[in-house]
């Protein structure tokens, strides 16, 4: 057990001792407060003055927050980091409590559609509620649909290089429970930070879907997009050429070697073929790039001309990554940073849900999600990507 265990434990045996259940309050913030703490240096693989070479951050104090609570309105201390790839902040503490919100009024909207009791209250348990009154649903959604509208439809500006996805969620659409795609961008602006550009829910990823969340980014103000990492779903490649025109698109290496693997004709090509298309994304330059894909589509030419002439055709879409600077590639040749960041929380928060009542419940707790990793990104200290070439 380490000293800080250590003091916070004993801390709370004295004051169970000299105040019993009357110290509850202080108990919890001390216990809260250990959470916290412990979270942080499992977040930076090191201890507080421990030397590690796993060390991906430092600590850099605490900052004060009132939370509600059970035993009332509590003030602990947050532990901040610096020096990590993103800043610190404690999975118990949900950032502005808007994922929440929209969590509880999804619940309201649930009983309002006729969803059975039983089902409603396996949700509440999983999210650790035993009731959920009016006034709650109330205070829940009083400001938080305007809040989100307002950040969903705020002005935007430069973004240099975009990235775009889209995802499934259950919805039921006129009673019948429906497949619906979850539309969100990301853009990295002048000063190397991202941000969370908007979302949209549609029916589908048809190309009329795709264009009119694309055209929004534009009407919105979005201009100056250089580079666009994607999938290539044929709706979103239809909508992409007709917003964008000329702009240089990178088709995310992730999605194509899952796509290669299912192009594979036997068991022993779909075990090598990543590795050899890994060969080629990971060349110095273009040209290299170019001939290790020669030689891959040289080796299957004769004994699978199908695979060939896909990997002929396909994979130079994966390569544009080579036109950008040196150190931007690493970060710019999948749509990872919007799968992880994004896609796998809204994963997380939704699965709770698993078939939302209707479309507005789905985007009120999507948006939520988004506005809280936005705010996450625009407190980060570091870049996300560096323009200056000559520092990297």
């Amino acid at each position: 057990m380490t000293d800080t265990e250590n003091t916070a434990i004993a801390e709370i045996l004295k004051l169970l001792i000299s105040d019993g259940p009357d110290g509850m309050a202080h108990m919890f913030t001390t216990l809260f407060n250990l959470a916290m703490r412990l979270e942080r240096e499992q977040y930076l693989h090191a201890g507080p003055y421990e030397r590690s070479s796993e060390r991906t951050g430092f600590a850099n104090g605490f900052k004060s927050k009132k939370i509600d609570t059970p035993v009332g309105t509590l003030r602990v201390e947050v532990p901040q980091s610096r020096g990590a790839d993103e800043p610190f902040y404690p999975q118990s503490l949900e950032r502005g409590c808007r994922s929440s919100r929209a969590l509880q009024a999804a619940i309201a909207e649930m009983y309002v559609q006729g969803v059975s009791t039983r089902d409603v209250e396996k949700v509440m348990g999983k999210l650790g509620l035993e009731s959920l009154s009016s006034s709650q649903v109330s205070k829940a959604t009083k400001t938080l649909d305007e809040e989100l509208k307002n950040w969903n439809n705020r002005p935007l500006g430069e973004v240099c290089y975009l990235l775009i996805d889209a995802r499934y969620e259950k919805l039921r659409v006129d009673g019948v429970v429906r497949d619906v795609a979850v539309f969100s961008a990301i853009g990295i602006g002048p000063d190397g930070h991202r941000s969370l550009l908007g979302v949209s829910v549609d029916l589908s990823e048809a190309e009329v879907h795709w264009r009119s969340f694309l055209q929004t980014l534009v009407t919105r103000g979005m201009r100056g997009v250089r580079y666009i990492v994607s999938d290539d779903h044929a709706g979103l490649k239809a909508a992409r050429k007709a917003v964008f025109g000329g702009t240089l698109w990178q088709r995310c290496q992730y999605h194509l070697s899952q796509n290669a693997i299912h192009h594979s004709p036997n068991h022993k090509i779909r075990k090598e073929i990543g590795g050899e298309l890994r060969a080629v994304w990971n060349a110095k330059n273009m040209e290299r790039a170019k001939d290790e894909l020669k030689q891959l589509v040289d080796k299957y030419r004769e004994k699978h001309p199908k695979l060939a002439s896909w990997l002929e055709e396909n994979v130079p879409e994966s390569m544009t990554v080579f036109t950008l600077p040196e150190n931007h590639r690493k970060r710019m040749r999948t749509s990872n940073a919007i799968e992880r960041a994004v896609q796998q929380e809204i994963k997380r928060r939704t699965s709770k849900i698993r078939i939302f009542p209707n479309e507005a419940s789905l985007l009120r707790l999507v948006t939520a999600i988004l506005v809280e990793q936005d705010e996450k990104w625009s407190t980060a200290r570091k870049k996300y990507i560096n323009w200056n070439t000559d520092e990297a």
